[in-house]
């Protein structure tokens, strides 16, 4: 996690590794799903006369998000049948939860939520359940697609993955906003246009390379070494095969993370995890509410926050990975955090000024460089400490201890600003505030590896 020795030509030029281009569209992939039950859900429901609170709380549908860690192990273990042996492990179960999504995402165009809430609501939890697994699925891809022989290319391909998210949820989700004013287009037809342009990006997911590994090899030495020891204590048997099975998949990822970090440190590492984003996510569940109550339109927000924003934050992610190479993943997290955090705070200025679409637009230029530099890190902080024979596993559970922290608390962040009398200033600088308890902990963690690093010397 040290700043690595490579010069800034050096670092560019790793950005021509073809690699790099099937990890940005599968951060499309990845990204999508949140324009679908995210913000134009939340902008939909908004129009229909749903509370702050309500809104918020709808956002608990991402709650799977936070536990999709329980099946990431059928995920890295379970093959697809005809899928795998045509497309390979990672990209059958892209492709097969990409297509859930498509059709849960056209039936969302069938519904109307001042109507048919339930099943708006049904269908929104079956995509947010479908694109959790999917996204185990992803970035085991991007791990093992990298490999641990190439370290240097980390942070550029996690800034790869977060431009890519970005470009599947800002500018994609900016089309459907501009769709949304449309004198002749409802919500209904927009959701139609989505759900087509996640069929699109599944076609191209179906020609992406499959990761070549020794995963399952090693996979199944762990499991042949288990049984052994079963076969000595109980004699030979079925369930000595199956409870094999079962340690591999469920119990050695975890242990296997712990043996390599510490339990110490380990435990350290999943609380930072959980609550380094906390803040964002406040603001993230309830932005498309306060731009609409201080009195913005649908276009304003597609044109400053998507359009505007998306490109930005795609821009600054790849600048992200250059800046995160030489700083190191440490000190880059740190930077990222308090920069994450200050943002916050010209969100405070927005909320007492009014609909100023200057202030808005440099907001948006703050907020996109500051959250793209800080989930650049936060990724590549992740990617490092994952090891590649239990990928899926191991990066889910770190990975949903962040979410569990933006989608179950965030859902309470209707029910802050209602509880502040709607103070749209007082709720940002408490997002802001929200950073601190995390960067305290970063700091312990690094102290901890530092002296781990010293003892092994």
């Amino acid at each position: 996690m040290k700043a690595s020795g490579l010069s800034l030509r050096q670092s560019l030029a790793l950005f021509k590794d073809k690699r790099l281009l099937a990890i940005f569209i599968l951060g499309c992939c990845s990204g999508l799903p949140w324009v679908l039950i995210g913000s134009s859900m939340s902008a939909w429901l908004q129009e229909s006369g749903l509370s702050r609170s309500a809104i918020g709380y709808f956002g608990s549908v991402f709650a799977v998000y936070a536990i999709n860690w329980m099946w990431a192990p059928l995920v890295d273990r379970i093959d697809i049948p005809v899928l795998t042996r045509l497309l390979g492990h990672r990209k059958s179960w892209v492709v097969c939860c990409m297509t859930g999504i498509s059709l849960c995402c056209a039936a969302i165009g069938l519904t109307n939520p001042e109507n048919s809430l339930l099943w708006t609501s049904l269908l929104a939890f079956c995509i947010a359940l479908l694109s959790a697994t999917q996204d185990i699925a992803i970035d085991a891809y991007r791990i093992e697609i990298i490999g641990e022989e190439d370290s240097d290319s980390i942070p550029h391909a996690a800034s790869m993955a977060t431009s890519g998210w970005w470009a599947g949820y800002s500018l994609i989700g900016a089309a459907a906003f501009y769709l949304s004013d449309a004198d002749s287009l409802g919500w209904q037809h927009v959701y139609l246009f989505l759900a087509s342009s996640v069929a699109v990006l599944l076609g191209i997911v179906c020609f992406l390379n499959e990761p070549n590994t020794d995963r399952v090899a090693q996979q199944q030495q762990a499991e042949l070494r288990y049984q052994q020891q079963l076969d000595q204590r109980l004699g030979h048997g079925v369930i000595n095969r199956l409870s094999s099975w079962l340690m591999v998949s469920v119990v050695e990822p975890f242990v296997d993370f712990f043996k390599r970090n510490g339990l110490q440190i380990g435990l350290l590492v999943l609380s930072f995890i959980f609550l380094f984003k906390i803040g964002e996510a406040f603001l993230g569940r309830m932005s498309i509410v306060f731009y609409k109550e201080i009195g913005f339109s649908n276009s304003d927000i597609a044109t400053y926050s998507k359009l505007i924003g998306g490109w930005l934050t795609i821009a600054f992610a790849i600048t992200g990975g250059i800046i995160n190479t030489r700083l190191g993943i440490i000190k880059g997290l740190f930077i990222g955090g308090l920069a994450m955090a200050s943002s916050n705070l010209m969100f405070a200025w927005l909320a007492s000024t009014g609909p100023d679409p200057q202030l808005f637009a440099a907001a948006v230029v703050v907020d996109g460089f500051t959250s793209a530099f800080a989930t650049v890190t936060f990724v590549a902080f992740i990617s490092y400490l994952t090891g590649h024979t239990y990928t899926a596993t191991q990066y889910a559970l770190m990975a949903s201890l962040g979410n569990l922290g933006r989608t179950t608390l965030s859902a309470f962040s209707g029910e802050l600003v209602d509880y502040l009398q709607g103070d749209w200033s007082l709720f940002f600088v408490l997002t802001a505030l929200m950073v601190i308890p995390s960067l305290l902990l970063l700091c312990w963690i690094a102290y901890l590896m530092h002296k781990k690093e010293q003892q092994a010397h």
